[in-house]
């Protein structure tokens, strides 16, 4: 039984949460908050428990960052869960550093909440396809800026370039269906259905190509995935 804490300022969302977190055999609700200071002062609690916090960036008092960090701390068990209006590529990475391991734009949030937390504990990390997109073009981005900025060293003698001395991970046919899939935000439960394989299949599918792509999480996965040339890279 995983310990949710909800910290979202609007009474609707919150409750949304709520009931879908209650609906769940393998959740349970450890508190429901609206504020930054609620949420210190629980997470301050020795008393208090938690295994996942789903927050709001957008918070009246301050930011959901703060609440991430307070919670990695003091709760180092705890694994963040992002949902928020906030999709800009400034937001989301700086909700990764951190500590969030998923990242959900409220436009897109799923019909039940508790699927996306139950992937989480299972070893993956939800995020909308279109988060995916902006980080992975604002990554392509600060790597683009760093190559300009360095200064061009003397030519080197020629020698064998970085892809022939790392070759392409080899991906079976159903592997990389299923990256191709992840890429595009689909959940275990989607890609188990349009795979007709079981959710437990499509978990070993994922290890194996986390395993092969030596990352350790969605975006991780569909970044390292676009830079070796196994995913097309975003329009």
């Amino acid at each position: 039984m995983w310990l949710v804490l909800i910290v979202e300022d609007d009474p609707r969302m919150r409750d949304f949460f709520a009931a879908s977190v209650s609906r769940s055999g393998e959740l349970a609700l450890a508190g429901s908050l609206g504020t930054l200071a609620e949420a210190r002062a629980w997470l301050d609690d020795p008393a208090h428990v938690v295994d996942v916090l789903l927050v709001d960036l957008g918070l009246p008092d301050g930011s959901g960052l703060d609440v991430i960090r307070h919670a990695v701390r003091l709760h180092p068990a705890c694994e963040p869960l992002v949902i928020s209006m906030f999709g800009d590529e400034d937001n989301v990475l700086a909700s990764i550093e951190a500590g969030a391991l998923g990242y959900i734009h409220k436009d897109s949030t799923p019909d039940d909440i508790a699927s996306a937390i139950l992937e989480m504990k299972s070893g993956a990390s939800p995020i909308s396809p279109m988060i995916a997109r902006r980080v992975l073009s604002k990554y392509m981005s600060l790597r683009d800026g760093r190559g300009a900025a360095a200064a061009s060293p003397p030519e080197p003698p020629p020698v064998a370039s970085v892809a022939a001395a790392a070759p392409r991970p080899v991906l079976s046919t159903r592997e990389h269906e299923v990256l191709e899939l992840i890429a595009r935000g689909f959940s275990y439960a989607d890609i188990a259905r349009l795979q007709s394989v079981s959710v437990h299949t499509v978990q070993t599918h994922i290890k194996n190509l986390y395993r092969k792509l030596a990352v350790r999480s969605r975006g991780e996965a569909v970044f390292e995935a676009t830079q070796l040339g196994l995913l097309a890279r975003p329009a």
